[in-house]
């Protein structure tokens, strides 16, 4: 149950944050263009609200717009008309001509901006006479730029963060060239011609050398180049690899996803009293064999302990002893799952030289660019495999987001998968989908091209059509979520 309320706090804070952000690019370029924002709600409000403010209506401080006390939407318009009028040059409140609120539905969030057809539905307002103020009012290049700054924020929003991240931790990793005893594959990885012990160090043609950004690359690569016993071999990856990828990570006998560095199984800690301790084992000793079973691997030796509980095995370890390495065969008892009282090492860089790179504050910015691009390009990419039989069967919902989330709160994780999933808000909101940012901006470089403004018959149809989608989508994910919870 704790670990279920981590996951959703990390969730809910990580959703709340990129929706703020995204409607925000709606109102400022609304707002800078003297288009009115009406409502501006975290989470949708259908019904009933959590928690609501306007600041005109409740406080009357914000701007030197006339208080109104107990005034209905009609009141306030009727004001701001009567405003203009008197004098035309003056301007309204940037902000306290909006409710700001919280709904109690966190699907979302919206920005509900005067005279536009979007997801409040407010066709009432569309059969009045336009004003200066609304949307349709303005001209069709400053209606555009409104309705892409929200994913433009999104976009900003990841790169701010992972600039933000190398700049506050740097980056430290072995390249893949510096792991001279390569990699462990998984069982998948194995079956379409990956070795243990490979070195990758090219996806289609292009240099690898970070394992954070190698990973995707790999996956969606066409062919990629790894060394050999010297030699560059090409390795051909299935169009599905991806699928098989993650089915294989969610069974229960996955030990790595794709990949892992390749290192000895060195002793970082003993505990006392422990069936270690008592066989004389000591920090720093390398296990080179379990019984017969030689272990040259941290993941060969795991894998030779298992199924020995409560025994007791003889193990031969390499230790240091000056300028020379003596090797002990000592005889450990086991506990009833087969451990031995020890940590073991599992930083590459304690076993191969490291590259570390620490960014000033403005270093940082162009890493951060570089990392939200590469992002945005593997996230892409991806999408094309959504329109298959697999993808349709991957997707998911609330549930599958949340798990992607660490069980234990960790800031640097929490930020990192929030710039993905900001990334990845970006990417779905521009698609060309009636009630998406992507729709209203189909039409508005349609009207843009030809001169003809969609009738607004036709653009109430089509975000009613794309409405109904996305909530037949949305079912679905979350239905696919709830389907696996039973397999």
């Amino acid at each position: 149950m704790e670990t279920f309320l981590i996951k959703a706090a990390q969730l809910i804070l990580a959703f709340a944050i990129l929706v703020i952000i995204h409607e925000f690019g709606h109102f400022l370029f609304a707002r800078i263009f003297g288009v009115k924002v009406e409502k501006f709600y975290i989470f949708f409000d259908p019904w009933k609200e959590i928690f609501k403010w306007k600041p005109k209506k409740y406080f009357g401080f914000f701007g030197k717009t006339k208080k109104l006390k107990n005034a209905d939407k009609a009141d306030i318009d009727a004001q701001e008309d009567e405003d203009v009028k008197e004098n035309p040059k003056k301007k309204s409140s940037f902000w306290g001509d909006t409710e700001y609120g919280i709904g109690w539905l966190p699907l979302g969030g919206y920005c509900k901006i005067a005279g536009m057809i979007d997801e409040s539905m407010d066709t009432e307002q569309m059969k009045q006479e336009p004003k200066k103020w609304e949307f349709r009012s303005k001209p069709a290049w400053q209606r555009l730029l409104i309705m892409i700054a929200g994913v433009l924020f999104n976009f900003l929003l990841a790169i701010l963060i992972y600039a933000g991240i190398v700049y506050a931790t740097g980056e430290k990793y072995v390249p893949f060239r510096e792991a001279k005893m390569g990699m462990e594959f998984s069982g998948e990885a194995r079956k379409i011609g990956f070795h243990n012990g490979d070195i990758p160090i090219k996806a289609d043609g292009e240099e690898l050398d970070k394992p954070a950004e190698a990973f995707m690359k790999m996956m969606q690569a066409k062919n990629v180049t790894v060394l050999r016993d010297g030699k560059e071999v090409e390795i051909v990856i299935p169009e599905k690899f991806i699928f098989a990828m993650e089915q294989e990570a969610k069974s229960d006998t996955a030990s790595i996803a794709f990949f892992t560095y390749r290192f000895p199984a060195r002793v970082s800690q003993v505990m006392i009293g422990e069936g270690a301790a008592k066989a004389g084992i000591k920090e720093g000793d390398e296990f080179i064999a379990v019984d017969s079973v030689t272990t040259s691997t941290l993941l060969s030796f795991q894998a030779a302990l298992k199924g020995h509980d409560n025994k007791t095995v003889n193990v031969t370890v390499a230790r240091a002893n000056g300028e020379k390495t003596d090797t002990l065969v000592l005889p450990v008892a086991l506990s009833a799952s087969s451990k031995m009282g020890i940590g073991l090492e599992i930083d590459p860089s304690q076993f191969y030289n490291s590259r570390e790179i620490k960014y000033s504050l403005l270093q940082s910015v162009p890493r951060g660019i570089e990392m939200g691009t590469d992002k945005l390009t593997a996230y892409a990419k991806s999408m094309k495999m959504v329109f298959t039989k697999e993808g349709a069967n991957s997707i998911g919902g609330f549930g599958s987001l949340g798990a992607i989330f660490p069980e234990k709160w960790n800031w640097i994780a929490f930020w990192n998968i929030a710039a993905f999933l900001s990334v990845a808000l970006a990417f779905m909101n521009i698609l060309p989908i009636p009630a998406l940012d992507g729709g209203h901006v189909l039409f508005l470089l349609y009207e843009v091209v030809t001169g003809r403004k969609p009738s607004d018959k036709f653009l109430e149809y089509a975000q009613i059509t794309g409405m109904i989608l996305l909530l037949l989508l949305l079912v679905y994910a979350n239905g696919m979520d709830i389907v696996r919870l039973f397999k």
